[in-house]
C-alpha cells in the first residue's frame, strides 16, 4: 500500500531565553505566516495529512493551529511529548502505532532529528530550517511495516522561502 509522509519542523519561533522553557516557546508573527503557506502549497501538491504525529511543544501546537484550517478539518493529530526533540526511534514508534488505512502523514517536530529522519528514510542528506516540509513516499502494508524501512523517496523539499 503507498504511504506517503511529511516531515516537517515546526515554523519560526521566538529566541529562547532564561524565563521561558524551551518546550513553550511561540511562534513569530512570520512562523505562523510560513506554517500557513507551508499548508496551502501541501494542499496544492495534494499531499493533505489523514493524521498528524506531533511533538507536543507549543510551537508545534501553535504550527499546526496555522496549518489545520487549510485542510477542512476532520484530521486527527496525537500530540506526543515523547516526540519533542525526539529522533528516528521515536518516530518509528509513533508511525508502528497509526491505523493502517492512513495513507498520508505529517509528522510535526523539531531538529535535529528531523533531518535525521529524512536521511534515514530517503538516504539523502537535506537541512531542515524552521517550516521546512520533506515529502517522502513509500510502500508498505502497514505503518509499522512502513516505518522500519528506509526505502522511501524523499519527492521534494518544501520551503517558505520558495513557494
Amino acid at each position: 500500500m503507498e504511504r506517503r509522509l511529511i516531515v516537517m519542523r515546526h515554523a519560526q519561533s521566538e529566541a529562547g531565553d532564561a524565563s521561558t522553557p524551551d518546550h513553550k516557546r511561540r511562534l513569530t508573527e512570520r512562523g505562523r505566516r510560513e506554517a500557513e503557506e507551508i499548508s496551502e502549497r501541501l494542499l496544492e501538491l495534494g499531499w493533505a495529512p489523514q493524521y498528524v504525529i506531533s511533538s507536543d511543544a507549543t510551537r508545534t501546537r501553535q504550527t499546526w493551529e496555522s496549518m489545520e484550517s487549510t485542510f477542512g478539518g476532520g484530521v486527527t493529530v496525537d500530540w506526543d511529548r515523547a516526540l519533542y526533540l525526539a529522533g528516528v526511534d521515536a518516530v518509528q514508534r509513533a508511525l508502528s502505532e497509526l491505523p493502517d488505512e492512513v495513507t498520508d502523514v505529517l509528522a510535526l517536530g523539531h531538529n535535529p532529528g528531523w533531518q535525521r529522519l529524512i536521511s534515514y528514510f530517503s538516504g539523502h542528506r537535506e537541512r531542515m530550517t524552521t517550516a521546512n516540509a520533506g515529502l517522502l513516499h513509500g510502500m508498505g502494508e502497514s505503518w509499522k511495516e512502513a516505518a522500519i524501512s528506509d526505502n522511501f523517496e524523499l519527492v521534494q523539499v518544501l520551503r517558505p522561502r520558495s513557494i
